[in-house]
């Protein structure tokens, strides 16, 4: 007795029915406000970029001080450094300035690298004004402390030598230094020029004569 088998397109007929098929796939869901805010990211960035690169080049020119001018000191060329400097809110005076500059004196002790505002200026002098008189002195090893600049505050003092009569004391309170001489900036000798009363100047020149004057740096009156 025979035993009747189905053909084997029958089975492979079957496979290919409901259960064979993919089940559907949801579409993607698009998000057009993410990708609007992306967009306008980039465009807000390529933006920024752009001004800061114009901005960069938006500079003026201003004056810095290379050299301590001390206050009461007219400004000199040599003092004076163009410098370009982003244009800022602060009213720093320009270059094309220097002219009037030139003619005005320092308000204040201006250290070296300070850019110039107008508040840093005066037209006239109180130490180079009526009472005023400059004194010039030569100083030796002993007599001045090494490093004084122009624009320094010095006590002068009378210093007695041992013939002469007297003890010491001071002749100009705070002296402005107006002038050093190229060898006084590193040692503890050399010239410098003062600005002292006037009244006080016959009595120190007499005794600067006779090397009886010592010099005493303030630097807290700067």
């Amino acid at each position: 007795m025979r035993t009747s088998e189905k053909p084997a397109a029958n089975a492979a007929a079957g496979l290919s029915g409901p259960a064979s098929r993919k089940l559907p796939v949801p579409p993607r869901e698009r998000k057009p406000a993410l990708a609007a805010l992306a967009v306008l990211l980039i465009l807000g960035g390529a933006l920024a970029t752009t001004l800061l690169v114009l901005r960069s080049g938006d500079r003026v020119s201003a004056i810095r001080i290379t050299q301590q001018v001390g206050a009461g000191q007219k400004f000199t060329e040599d003092v004076l450094e163009e410098v370009k400097i982003a244009g800022a809110g602060i009213e720093y005076v320009s270059w094309s300035q220097r002219g009037r500059v030139l003619s005005s004196f320092a308000a204040v002790t201006i250290l070296p690298g300070t850019l110039l505002t107008s508040e840093m200026g005066v037209a006239a002098s109180k130490e180079l004004g009526p009472g005023k008189a400059t004194v010039g002195l030569s100083l030796k090893a002993g007599q001045m402390p090494a490093g004084v600049e122009k624009g320094d505050r010095v006590q002068v003092i009378f210093v007695p030598t041992r013939s002469s009569q007297g003890q010491s004391r001071v002749l100009a309170e705070s002296a402005l230094v107006f002038a050093v001489g190229s060898g006084s900036r590193t040692g503890n000798s050399g010239q410098i020029t003062v600005i002292v009363d006037s009244s006080a100047s016959p009595e120190i020149v007499a005794f600067a004569s006779s090397g009886e004057i010592a010099v005493a740096e303030l630097p807290g009156a700067r």
